[in-house]
């Protein structure tokens, strides 16, 4: 049965399809190589879900492709900004940047081209080994910034310097890892194949061999649980010490008889409390992001896969792809220096920032320029 004799669309654009009709109908034969037949058990999906997501994926690119672009720019521009440790900024945006333009930008035409996945099995390997690369690096690269921060914040001048030539090294472990978390697919280890309503090409988490499943612990224990530990422990450390030297402020000023020791109180939180609500923040946003994509894919690989329908693996998946939107006002514009640079380099955006009054504001900026 082809898709189109499968469902049509009433007067009211209500979908109506004919008995027995599947998500599968209409599929090209040599697709099917990377679909599996768990989705054959669902109707057709209404082509506004398709198409509405090609309009949201095209509008994720484009935020992507500018704020990250933009980071990249002023990072690499500024000479005052090109420390050794900045770079970890500079490699994330790349990370976001690359990932909606080999993600976002091919969905978002190919839903317009066909009902599902235009540009056969092979590329559905090759985009889901991409997305997994640069979201992979994504992810390690905030740790990183996590720990940068971490050294800088709570370690201060006992923390280890990094300077270019570490700084260097880092990034080369990093693009080592990718890679090598990436390419097992293709030499037997694992797979990958379209989900959901087969627009889009992840891990193939549906498989009931053991290696496949093998594949899915590691991806998941290494890609989410490690690098979520390391991010709540580097930021619950930074969180800490900013406790403890607020406290330590006002202890000291409540000997000395006033009400603060700085000047600037009055003009709204202080660069500590700033701080937390960053670390906080980060942590939030990490865990909120990723969750579900983990989620839906344990279930997929170990739990009722019942439960894994066409939308419940394709949304955690589109939320995963607004970390790469996200992580630039994050990480870029939590540092005072960028949106100095900004304001100066790109006026249009009309970004005023003005600069710390007393030196008690920058003493704990969780940024790496002091690293």
């Amino acid at each position: 049965m082809s898709m189109e004799e499968s469902f049509y669309l009433d007067r009211h654009y209500n979908m109506v399809y004919k008995k027995g009709a599947s998500l599968l109908d209409g599929v090209p034969e040599d697709l099917m190589e990377v679909i599996d037949p768990h989705w054959g058990q669902f109707p057709p999906q209404h082509p506004f879900v398709a198409h509405l997501g090609g309009i949201c994926y095209l509008f994720l690119t484009a935020l992507s492709v500018f704020g990250n672009g933009l980071v990249m720019y002023i990072f690499l521009k500024c000479k005052k900004l090109r420390s050794p440790t900045n770079m970890f900024i500079v490699n994330l945006a790349f990370s976001d940047f690359a990932m909606m333009l080999t993600q976002g930008f091919p969905v978002g035409i190919g839903i317009f081209m066909s009902p599902v996945w235009p540009y056969g099995a092979f590329a559905c390997k090759l985009y889901a080994a991409l997305g997994n690369m640069f979201g992979v690096s994504a992810i390690v690269t905030m740790v990183v910034i996590g720990f940068d921060r971490y050294n800088v914040i709570v370690k201060g001048f006992s923390g280890a310097k990094i300077n270019a030539g570490k700084a260097f090294l880092i990034l080369v472990f990093i693009w080592t890892y990718v890679i090598c978390i990436s390419i097992p697919p293709f030499f037997g280890w694992g797979g990958y194949a379209s989900e959901g309503v087969l627009v889009t090409c992840t891990y193939d988490y549906l498989k009931d061999d053991w290696n496949h499943k093998s594949f899915m612990m590691y991806a998941f224990t290494v890609n989410y649980c490690v690098p979520l530990l390391f991010i709540i422990y580097f930021y619950s450390q930074i969180v800490k010490a900013v406790v403890v030297h607020e406290a330590a402020l006002k202890k000291q000023a409540k000997k000395m008889n006033v009400e603060s020791l700085r000047s600037n109180d009055q003009e709204g939180d202080s660069a500590e409390v700033k701080i937390a609500k960053v670390a906080i923040t980060n942590v939030l946003l990490w865990f909120t992001i990723w969750t579900p994509y983990a989620v839906v894919t344990m279930i997929g690989q170990f739990g009722n896969r019942q439960l894994v329908t066409p939308l419940v693996s394709q949304l955690p998946s589109f939320l995963a792809k607004t970390a790469s939107v996200i992580n630039p006002f994050v990480y870029a514009m939590s540092h005072p220096k960028y949106r100095e640079a900004l304001a100066v380099e790109v006026p249009f955006l009309g970004i005023q920032e003005n600069k710390p009054k007393s030196d008690t504001e920058t003493a704990m900026v969780p940024v790496t320029e002091k690293a």
